[in-house]
């Protein structure tokens, strides 16, 4: 179902840390979260600081337009530097809100946030899925989804954290095609979100397939990647461990687009896969390591796209 939309976008919204730390409770369902015991909480949180500076100042830098929302002090939310998992905002001026696993994460949605953006976006309608909390049914965003916004398709590895009820009910709400299949990494854990394993651009889609184990799940990504004229971009499961799927494509200056990754993601890459990006799109990377040790995800986690129009 073609749509008249973009694939990606020069807003993003970008939410700087107050306390960011480990948290116990998305621990138990993301594979990638270490706790170094050794390290400082307020050493911590100034590293994280520091990162996340960093990396606006160089989206900046190329002409993307980040919307940057101060954490609270209060309550602690030690992910709040992931606003992508919360909340989206569609070209059609929807605004969605999503349910969360963790416990310690919903205290992370905020409408004054929200507020904050009805100043320069138009916002014609909420969608609130956040009371299915209430009956163990969880959607994270794009966290658990990645839309191909022209094609009105979404792709979704079902886990904890991504109901394949609620996935069919937004798409349904939203005029999309599920796409859904199941990944399972090294420990035979299923993956917990969809866009550690998979980033989607205009003309490519970087993905892990060797964890997806079904043939034919496997087999309907290659058709579907196919019929939308995306070229394949495979990485290997040590490289997606090392956050080389958790990437996003960005409008910067004029017409030049960026594919967004950490350092690690891009240390991990091939020559090879590295020349077969740059056919399509600029690389722009940044150094994150606390983020991504302590909290278990890397740059697309920390980007809420806006689609919404501009006022």
């Amino acid at each position: 179902m073609k749509k008249e939309t973009a694939q990606i976008t020069r807003n993003i919204l970008m939410v700087r840390p107050a306390h960011f730390g480990y948290n116990s409770e998305t621990a138990q369902s993301n594979a990638f979260q270490k706790n170094d015991l050794t390290a400082h909480e307020a050493d911590i949180e100034a590293a994280a600081i520091r990162e996340f500076d960093s990396l606006v100042e160089k989206l900046r830098a190329v002409g993307v337009r980040v919307i940057v929302a101060n954490d609270t002090a209060e309550p602690v939310k030690p992910d709040a530097v992931f606003p992508n998992n919360w909340v989206t905002f569609h070209e059609d001026g929807t605004v969605v809100t999503y349910p969360l696993l963790s416990a310690v994460r919903r205290q992370e949605r905020r409408e004054d946030i929200i507020l904050k953006l009805r100043n320069s976006f138009q916002v014609k309608q909420r969608m609130q899925l956040d009371d299915y909390e209430n009956t163990g049914q969880m959607l994270e965003g794009t966290g658990s989804m990645i839309i191909d916004r022209p094609n009105g398709l979404v792709y979704a590895c079902l886990s904890p954290r991504t109901n394949p009820i609620l996935l069919e009910q937004f798409c349904e709400l939203m005029n999309y095609e599920a796409v859904p299949f199941h990944a399972i990494g090294g420990g035979g854990q299923e993956i917990y979100h969809t866009n550690v394993m998979m980033a989607l651009g205009e003309e490519f889609a970087v993905i892990c397939l060797d964890v997806v184990p079904d043939k034919e799940e496997s087999e309907l990504l290659r058709k579907k990647f196919m019929e939308t004229k995306k070229e394949i971009i495979e990485i290997s499961p040590e490289q997606m461990v090392s956050f080389a799927g958790n990437m996003l494509q960005v409008k910067g200056e004029g017409d030049s687009t960026y594919l967004v990754m950490s350092e690690t993601a891009h240390s991990s890459l091939s020559k090879a896969q590295v020349e077969q990006i740059q056919r399509h799109t600029n690389l722009l990377y940044s150094p994150i390591p606390t983020i991504e040790t302590y909290g278990g995800g890397s740059v697309r986690c920390m980007m809420a796209e806006v689609f919404l129009p501009e006022k």
